[in-house]
């Protein structure tokens, strides 16, 4: 049980909640944003007390049906109850390391994707394993460290070295959050790893912008459609999205592919014969 996460992640959902979210008269006379503890303890069926003890990360584990009480008094989606359930240690929760290595018949699929730029990424946002379509597309991350082929430290911190390339996209403040929601989550799973926690450490102290999507406790990301790459050598590539979840290794099969004749497919189709050592050598730097 993560007694000072849970306080924060409970305080945050009950200041995001107006009163008559829940059917409660709004007044005139809050001094806080959001719902009272005391009206979030009656809806949820459990003393005032008890309640605030949760809070300040002061109360002993609470039950199931507590837990069940306060999702429903706070209006949690099942992503955001969850995530209640693993702070709360009523959940399974892994507490060894995150694992970076992949499926054999996942690394053979990468490479039989037709048009389509392929590559596996780890619970922390490490690419592990890709395609040369994806090389072409992104950055050849062979020629990186494993450090730095991390796509949040790249999102937040930027490119590690300066004759890294600077690929833009269209959706990097979506992608930021979809970053900090999910590292939240991560940290959940395995608030052991050293690799897992110091990650959040260095973005939490290195990145403003980091810092204040972290105090905000969101866990939940809306999912990613589509992606508009902005590309040195063939332009804009605008693609489908697509994240596998391979659950057995807690990793995604992250797919970026285009619909036939577009102009999506076109330069994805051009990339695939440039091939990677090619766009690397001409990129801008």
């Amino acid at each position: 049980m993560d007694k000072r996460e849970l306080g924060a992640f409970l305080r945050s959902r009950r200041e995001r909640l107006r009163p008559e979210d829940v059917g409660l008269p709004s007044g005139s006379r809050r001094r806080t944003p959001g719902l009272r503890r005391e009206e979030v303890a009656v809806l949820a069926h459990i003393s005032t007390e008890y309640y605030v003890r949760l809070e300040q990360g002061r109360a002993p584990r609470p039950s199931g049906e507590v837990l069940a009480g306060i999702a429903g008094a706070l209006r949690l989606t099942g992503a955001e109850t969850d995530h209640l359930h693993v702070l709360a240690g009523t959940a399974p929760s892994r507490t060894g390391l995150h694992r970076r290595d992949v499926r054999p018949s996942i690394l053979a699929l990468l490479e039989r994707l037709p048009q389509t730029a392929a590559f596996v990424m780890s619970a922390a946002f490490e690419v592990l394993a890709w395609n040369d379509l994806a090389a072409a597309l992104m950055e050849d991350f062979a020629r990186l460290a494993p450090r730095d082929r991390n796509l949040a430290r790249r999102a937040f911190l930027g490119p590690a070295r300066a004759d890294q390339p600077r690929y833009e996209v269209s959706d990097i403040a979506d992608f930021r959050h979809q970053v900090v929601m999910e590292l939240r989550t991560t940290l959940a799973r395995y608030p052991a790893d050293p690799a897992v926690t110091g990650l959040v450490d260095e973005l939490r102290t290195a990145s403003t912008d980091f810092a204040r999507l972290w105090e905000r406790h969101d866990v939940q990301a809306a999912p990613t459609l589509t992606k508009t790459f902005r590309h040195p050598v063939v332009g804009e590539v605008t693609v489908d999205c697509d994240a596998l979840a391979l659950t057995d290794r807690d990793q995604y099969l992250v797919l970026y592919s285009a619909p036939p004749g577009s102009s999506g497919a076109e330069a994805l189709a051009l990339l695939d014969v440039l091939g990677a050592e090619y766009v690397q050598a001409n990129r801008s730097p």
